[in-house]
């Protein structure tokens, strides 16, 4: 488990919680608003990794404060152990929620197979025509599809959300996201944001 960051408190990240965040190392999507940069490359010097350790016992001690966990990234999916890491965050008595981009709907399938979540956000980056232009990269359209339709089918709590990059996206566009949705979904649009202060930084 490649884990670059960890936020030991948040009130606007998992709804109706109190959760503490771990930003999961590695992204397979290069979007050119990214505001996690440093999140990105999948190998890095293992002394910009945060201990797996360190966090279990940081969210050990935060039993009292903390009622959630969210796992973001980067992509948490590309992370194999993943399926191990949620348990044993959810063996503790957290909720756990999972943001992630959807391109690897296997991965999502086998944590909702397994009941580790309890909300996952899935970031719809623009209509599946400019989706490589936001994406930075190729994608597999049907792969996205497949997660948008597990998290529908799944019963539990989801959103779909877009970040308006207005330099890339139009209002056009996004009401043609809304549109790829299916009926009465939570769809959220988020507008675009420049974080000055690092993952690692603010949470040492």
């Amino acid at each position: 488990m490649n884990i670059g960051g960890f936020q030991s408190c948040s009130l606007c990240d998992f709804p109706g919680r109190v959760a503490a965040i771990v930003f999961l190392q590695g992204c397979n999507f290069r979007c050119p608003y990214c505001h996690n940069q440093s999140l990105l490359p999948a190998i890095v010097p293992v002394e910009r990794l945060v201990p797996r350790s360190e966090v279990i016992d940081r969210l050990h001690q935060r039993k009292d404060v903390l009622n959630g966990v969210v796992l973001c990234g980067g992509e948490p999916t590309l992370q194999e152990d993943l399926p191990e890491f949620a348990e044993e965050i959810h063996r503790m008595g957290y909720a756990v929620k999972l943001d992630t981009n959807g391109s690897r709907p296997r991965m999502i399938e086998r944590l909702l197979a397994a009941n580790l979540l309890s909300y996952v956000a899935m970031d719809i980056k623009a209509p599946w025509r400019k989706y490589e232009t936001l994406s930075g990269t190729k994608v597999a359209i049907d792969d996205l599809k497949a997660s948008v339709r597990l998290l529908t089918e799944s019963g539990i709590a989801h959103e779909f959300r877009t970040t308006f990059a207005r330099s890339l996206l139009s209002q056009a566009d996004i009401e043609g996201i809304e549109d790829l949705l299916p009926a009465g979904a939570r769809y959220r649009v988020q507008e675009e944001t420049v974080r000055t202060q690092s993952i690692r930084a603010q949470n040492r």
